[in-house]
């Protein structure tokens, strides 16, 4: 219902309001992008520390790129993936300031797109919303996000991201890539020029690339994505629209140990294409299969077998129109309707016995394949206000999104060969694990008043946001021959988070010759997490009779301020803050994290505590001469437990030392350095990026250590060339130095501590069991030409 009526209420009032704001006496709204040179490193004129990516600073990194991973030269920020453009969907995680991915709020044009989470419940990557040559600037608040952001994830910061308008003038941009592991993309964009307040482009990718590990098939990626965008611009505003749609198809690398890291090195992957390899592996764990059970050899284990990791589909649909007016010269506004559709499907191959519903057992087989299926159906509205009165800046806004998602896990016994998993599988499973809907309601408004004093010279701002959400989990019974036993089924039941008072403060002083200082205090609180791995909903009904009514929303309280400078040769930011993470949900879970698929394993969720971080990040950009710019950014992040951990399982109960202990996945240096030249035609890039030892457990027993990579941009611009407007040449080698490291951790498995065993009883051997981390790409080459007509 909620779908139907925004919609209608959005396409009459931008039809009402278009043809009234025409009379006010407003100027047109200019807002093409700058496409500077520069890293906007300072967010001039903000009470909260903010930095800004433009388009060209993705000159040093390979055509395609995600914009998230593009972010990780910035302060206080660690952005992790296996592959070198950062597009994997289950590898792809981020830190700021000690915040996780699923803590920091994402938006694109206004537009909310979730949390992050790899198991789709709320939203979608950038990546999959957006195409990278189409960003018009990506926006970091490293602590605090702002009032206006429609999030409810944002304890820690959030990324604002801006699509890129239409052009002005009638072009077309086409580019080619090719590279290592037979790397192959394809970006073409139209754009018509403005005819009488209309412009719009349309704009659309193909992508192609391996994994690096050492499997001889099942290992392609493949991504199709297209994006629109239209504008009419009139005296007094400007009505918008956008549209994505996205089709990817992902092969998935396999989570290693440090144990499996000492025996089958960075780059283990499967069988593939040896089925009867597979096979003769798979056999010694399902004891009644005709297949004779072969052993892995050494330095492999039984427990190391894998055809492929699978692969992760993902089709979404997304869309927006939105209406900003100015009604006067002080009041103006903006309303925004956007819908969000998403199927999506992992699809692995794992050991049990298939029996292919023949009498006979000769042709059985001791591999099964586990269909994990998504969904997402969402729509919302935001609308806001703004109004000047005098040295006043009034703000008003709402955010009102209904959503429905779903999680299944099938498991299909019907294997009678390999086959590819690249595609969402048809028929009806043999199985169910768990099958749940969920049904969110999420209701933000918020308030705030911008003071301006001393001719802009001193600015205040203060307000609240009332945040509500709603989470209404149903367990059912799926589609396949057998429903889901009671032992393994998700439960029924509701969250709610709700709080009617978030409050936000801020101060800026413009001291005069380019120096500012500035300070800011919030608080916010996240809803309850969906996602079969992550939200608390996904457990057995006994353990959600047990846990549910005990749960306390997470919230955050944080403080920061800072100092700013720039000039034409100079900028500088330099802050510092202090957060309190109160109410830190985990997930206690028994089970080897190899086996921690289902809610049999018992795992429940609890209220641990609360984490303190403090900190201090710097970002300087040099620009010594008009060719050659030098940015360097250093940050250091104290964030550690405040209490010892309570670890219960089932009957027994450990109090874990973890009070004063590093917060795992967050490295407490990292420095990163970037040098560009653009003289004339040619261009050059070298980024390198140092970050800090990062543990894996609670107690910090087992880590990974510090390392530094370094990535290089070469292009040379040839300009207008014949017919063409422009024709570019470039080279991108990612991980130069050719380091090999563990890349993103699994947060959903980080456990109290990890002795783990010790290969082959051998005691130079690394001990540690968890299966945690992906390792990280070697170096890999690109080289792309690019036209425009």
């Amino acid at each position: 219902m909620l779908k139907k009526s925004v919609f209608a209420l959005t396409v009459a009032s931008c039809l009402t309001l278009a043809t009234t704001a025409r009379a006010e006496d407003a100027s047109s709204a200019d807002s093409a992008t700058t496409e500077s040179g520069d890293i906007v490193v300072v967010g001039s004129g903000e009470t909260r520390s903010v930095s800004t990516l433009l388009p060209s600073n993705f000159d040093v990194l390979p055509p395609g790129t995600s914009i998230q991973k593009a972010l990780n030269f910035l302060p206080g920020v660690s952005a992790q993936s296996i592959d070198a453009l950062g597009v994997n969907e289950q590898s792809l995680s981020l830190q700021v300031r000690g915040f996780s991915t699923t803590h920091l709020g994402y938006t694109l044009d206004g537009m909310p797109l979730g949390d992050g989470a790899y198991n789709n419940y709320n939203g979608l990557t950038i990546s999959r919303a957006l195409i990278s040559e189409n960003l018009g600037r990506a926006d970091l608040a490293t602590g605090i996000a702002g009032l206006g952001i429609a999030s409810t994830s944002n304890l820690g910061g959030a990324l604002i991201y801006t699509s890129s308008d239409p052009k002005k003038d009638l072009g077309l941009k086409i580019s080619q890539t090719v590279g290592s592991e037979n790397s192959l993309r394809t970006f073409a964009r139209i754009d018509t020029g403005e005819h009488g307040g209309f412009s719009a482009y349309v704009s659309g990718q193909y992508t192609e690339q391996d994994l690096f590990v050492n499997q001889g098939a099942g290992k392609k990626s493949t991504g199709k994505q297209f994006n629109g965008k239209a504008q009419y611009e009139f005296d007094g505003g400007k009505i918008t629209g956008f549209v994505d749609i996205s089709r990817t198809n992902q092969a998935d690398d396999a989570y290693l140990s440090k144990e499996m890291l000492g025996r089958l090195g960075y780059d283990w992957g499967g069988y593939a294409p040896n089925w009867n390899a597979y096979l003769g592996v798979a056999a010694c764990t399902v004891t009644t299969t005709p297949i004779k059970c072969a052993a892995a050899p050494a330095p492999q284990k039984n427990a190391d077998v894998t055809y492929t990791n699978g692969q992760i589909l993902r089709n979404d649909e997304l869309f927006y129109v939105a209406g900003d007016y100015s009604f006067t010269k002080n009041l103006s506004a903006r309303v925004q309707v956007y819908h969000h559709a998403d199927k999506g499907a992992g699809n692995n191959f794992i050991t049990g016995l298939s029996n292919q519903g023949t009498t006979s057992t000769a042709d059985d087989l001791p591999v099964q394949i586990r269909d994990t299926r998504y969904t997402i159906d969402r729509t919302g509205v935001l609308g806001s206000l703004s109004w000047h009165v005098g040295f006043n800046h009034f703000e008003a806004g709402f955010w009102i999104e209904d959503n429905t998602s779903s999680a299944a896990r099938y498991i299909r016994t019907d294997v009678t060969g390999p086959i590819d998993l690249g595609h969402f599988l048809g028929g009806q499973p043999s199985t169910a694990q768990w099958v749940q809907e969920t049904k969110w309601k999420t209701r933000q408004f918020y308030v705030q008043d911008t003071i301006s004093l001393l001719d802009d010279a001193l600015s205040f701002d203060f307000g609240f946001k009332s945040t509500y959400a709603r989470s209404d989990a149903t367990a059912l019974p799926g589609i396949s021959v057998t429903p889901p036993p009671a032992s393994t089924q998700f439960a029924t039941g509701s969250l709610t988070a709700k709080d009617n008072f978030l409050p936000e403060a801020g101060l800026r002083w413009n001291v005069g010759g380019g120096h500012e200082l500035f300070a800011s205090y919030a608080e916010n609180m996240a809803m309850y997490q969906g996602g079969f791995k992550l939200g608390p909903q996904s457990v057995t009904q006994t353990v959600w009779n047990a846990q549910g009514s005990t749960l306390k929303p997470e919230t955050s309280k944080s403080v920061e301020g800072g100092y700013r400078f720039v000039s034409n040769a100079l900028q500088v930011s330099l802050s510092g803050y202090y957060v309190k993470f109160d109410n830190r949900l985990l997930q206690y879970n028994p089970c080897p994290t190899n086996l921690q698929q289902n809610p049999g394993c018992g795992n429940s969720f609890h209220n641990a505590g609360s984490v303190t971080s403090k900190g201090v990040e710097l970002g300087v950009l040099w620009k010594p001469a008009p060719w050659l710019s030098w940015y360097n950014s250093a940050s250091f992040n104290k964030s550690t437990y405040d209490q010892n951990l309570v670890w219960s399982l089932g009957t027994t109960t450990a109090i874990l030392p973890t009070a004063g202990k590093q917060q795992v996945d967050t490295p407490k240096q990292m420095f990163s350095s970037v040098v560009s030249v653009k003289y004339e035609g040619f261009s050059a890039s070298v980024q390198g990026k140092y970050t800090g030892r990062r543990y894996y457990t609670y107690t910090n027993d087992q880590s990974f250590g510090g390392y530094a990579t370094v990535d290089l941009g070469l292009g040379y611009d040839f300009g207008t060339f014949g017919p063409l407007k422009g024709a570019k040449l470039s080279l991108n080698v990612t991980n130069l130095t050719n380091k090999r490291y563990a890349s993103n951790f699994d947060n959903s498995v980080f456990a109290p501590n990890d002795s783990g065993s010790v290969a082959g009883g051998d005691s130079n051997a690394v001990a540690g069991d968890v299966l945690v981390f992906h390792s990280s790409a070697p170096r890999q080459f690109f080289g792309t030409l690019s036209v425009d007509f």
